[in-house]
């Protein structure tokens, strides 16, 4: 597969919707299940035994090197975390064995894109019915990436039902030294994404604002924005 052209992107303020309970804005589901601070660290040593940023940050996952990740900047955990954690089936531009930072151009993309995926599940077990809260992490980014904005020959890695192909395409750009990848959003028209591949190039990370979406007995939620 030939490599699509590359674009100079200078964009603040990029939107990224991560479930408050992974955000930092919760206390740990694990508070609950302690009896005694002894208990709860206890706990903690056991999930951090399992927890794969720690592993990656200690050089122990085979996608990703720990001189890749970041450290004592604002939020690194939540950078991290977006590259050591992917899902078992991958997403639209990687694979299993390394995340990526996927985020918006602007907050409408962003929850579209969340919705689909959200909705989705639910789909699978004929049931919509739950509220999640949603912490808004803003980014910036400079840098020459990959782009697929109207660019012909990449139909494919922009298919609303497969991530083959794209996939395909994002083990090529990354065996390159790509940055990542600008594509138009498949879940909102006109809407503009970026996954970046480097943990590095993810900037000024800040909490935005945070929404909750509550499906009740239809697929469409129920948008709130809860703190502004």
């Amino acid at each position: 597969m030939r490599l699509p052209p590359t674009s100079l992107l200078r964009q603040i303020d990029t939107h990224r919707l991560i479930p408050t309970r992974f955000a930092d804005t919760e206390d740990s589901v694990l508070s609950a299940l302690a009896e005694d601070d002894r208990h709860l660290a206890d706990l903690f040593e056991l999930d951090n035994a399992t927890n794969r940023r720690l592993i990656g940050e200690h050089g122990g996952l085979p996608g990703i090197g720990v001189d890749e990740l970041v450290f004592g900047i604002p939020n690194f955990r939540i950078i991290n975390a977006s590259f050591t954690y992917a899902r078992p089936e991958g997403s639209r531009f990687n694979t299993a064995e390394r995340g990526a930072w996927y985020c918006s151009f602007n907050a409408k993309t962003a929850l579209a894109e969340v919705i689909f995926h959200k909705t989705v599940e639910y789909a699978e077990i004929d049931r919509f019915d739950d509220s999640v809260s949603y912490q808004d992490f803003l980014a910036d980014f400079s840098g020459e990436f990959h782009d697929l904005r109207t660019r012909r020959g990449f139909t494919a890695c922009l298919d609303p039902k497969s991530y083959v192909a794209s996939q395909t395409l994002a083990t090529q750009l990354l065996d390159a030294g790509s940055l990542g990848v600008i594509y138009p959003s498949v879940r909102l028209g006109g809407g503009t994404n970026l996954a970046c591949f480097r943990p590095a190039l993810v900037g000024n990370v800040q909490k935005g604002d945070v929404y909750r979406l509550t499906w009740d007995g239809k697929p469409e939620p129920v948008v709130d924005l809860v703190k502004g």
